[in-house]
């Protein structure tokens, strides 16, 4: 077995011999002068040597004391350095990311292997919500949002811009025209109360109105919405990125094709006034790089198309 000195005396004796002063070491240390003074003379009759010489206005340390210290010094280092190692394999830290329900399902999650192999870390819990940021709402660490500007009181980051676009299922190019925005009044117009980008803002910029008995069907979530359009229901406005993969696929089409994009900017929206400081940091280092990585990706297919996002 080994033969160890009281270990809390001999970190005591470090800060003291660090600082040369009892005072300075006890105030590192949160306790009295005394409490210092207790635990250096402790130490030193566990070695029957004296580690300090003490005079009244100088405190200095004994050769012993010097050879003692540089010895002490690295082993606390190395010790301090093993802890923060072993770190990686007790409990993980834990990320609250709020993001809307339809965000979430078809973008966040399909990418999120590549932030947890990243950081093994780190616990993620993904929260869906579409409800307004509130500065005082410490349930989540990270709150991903579509939005213009900054809400007061909040740090943001863009990570991602939107292409908005009017998308529909190919099947239904063969049932109407759809040559000019117009021609919309044919077909039903799908729209969903979290929509970031109503048809009569589109309509007025493409040069056309939105016509009084123009048929639509109205969902409260996104995710309905485009399952509505998927099924050829009718036609909706989706940022690009989330049906990409049915657009690569030919489900999908852009019935304007590029002339239908309108942008938007995605921002993230984060606090990092806590403990999971350094996984925020990471989280939305990653995040903005996955969105660079998908705008490229669609700027890419856009390329091959002939079109100009």
């Amino acid at each position: 077995m080994r033969k160890l000195p009281p270990l809390n005396a001999v970190r005591t004796f470090e800060a003291a011999a660090r600082h040369v002063s009892f005072t300075k070491a006890a105030e590192e240390l949160l306790v009295t002068h005394g409490a210092v003074s207790r635990q250096v003379a402790l130490l030193e009759d566990w070695f029957g040597v004296k580690l300090f010489r003490r005079a009244p206005s100088q405190l200095t340390l004994t050769a012993a004391g010097q050879i003692y210290y540089r010895e002490v010094t690295a082993i606390l280092d190395r010790l301090a350095l093993a802890s923060m190692d072993m770190k990686q394999y007790g409990s993980p830290s834990v990320l609250r990311v709020s993001a809307p329900p339809t965000f979430a399902m078809r973008w966040l999650i399909r990418r999120i292997a590549s932030f947890q192999r990243m950081r093994a870390d780190v616990e993620l819990r993904l929260l869906t919500s579409i409800g307004p940021l509130n500065v005082n709402d410490r349930s989540f660490d990270v709150a991903i949002r579509g939005n213009v500007g900054e809400p007061v009181g909040w740090m943001s980051q863009h990570f991602m811009t939107e292409l908005i676009a009017p998308v529909c299922h190919v099947d239904l190019l063969t049932r109407g025209r759809l040559a000019t925005p117009d021609d919309l009044r044919h077909h039903t117009l799908i729209t969903y109360l979290t929509e970031p980008y109503d048809w009569p803002r589109w309509l007025a910029q493409a040069g056309g109105e939105m016509s009084a008995d123009q048929e639509t069907l109205r969902f409260e979530q996104m995710f309905f919405a485009l399952q509505a359009t998927i099924e050829r229901i009718g036609i909706g406005l989706f940022p690009l990125f989330l049906v990409i993969d049915e657009l690569m696929a030919g489900q999908l089409c852009l019935p304007f094709g590029d002339l239908g994009l309108r942008k938007r900017e995605y921002r993230s929206f984060y606090l990092a006034d806590n403990e999971s400081a350094g996984a925020i940091a990471d989280f939305t280092a990653w995040l903005a790089d996955a969105g660079r990585e998908t705008e490229q990706f669609m700027m890419d297919w856009g390329a091959s198309k002939g079109w100009s996002f």
